[in-house]
């Protein structure tokens, strides 16, 4: 699965019309917008779908590290049941 980058819709008109009227100059108006525009675009943020898919891989390696140490269990407990009857037929030999 490839690495996806979220899109910001970003109306700079609107943004500039609201700059303005709440006192900048149109010229700093369209400095700001553009500023903003370009810091936003370097941004790297996670989109739903990002975040949806990292948690899905977090899932699926979660159930694989539980499958594995039920296994490891089980192994644990046969090599357990080894070494007792190893012990009892030490210490009670028949």
């Amino acid at each position: 699965m490839g690495r996806f980058m979220a899109t910001i819709t970003f109306d700079t008109l609107k943004f500039v019309r609201k700059l303005e009227s709440a006192g900048f100059s149109m010229d700093q108006a369209e400095a700001v917008a553009d500023a903003f525009r370009d810091a936003s675009g370097e941004a790297e943020l996670a989109s739903k779908r990002d975040i949806r898919e990292l948690e899905l891989k977090i899932e699926s390696r979660f159930e694989q590290v539980k499958g594995e140490l039920t296994l490891i269990k089980w192994m644990l407990g046969i090599m357990l049941g080894g070494v007792m009857a190893l012990v009892l037929k030490v210490f009670f030999p028949v």
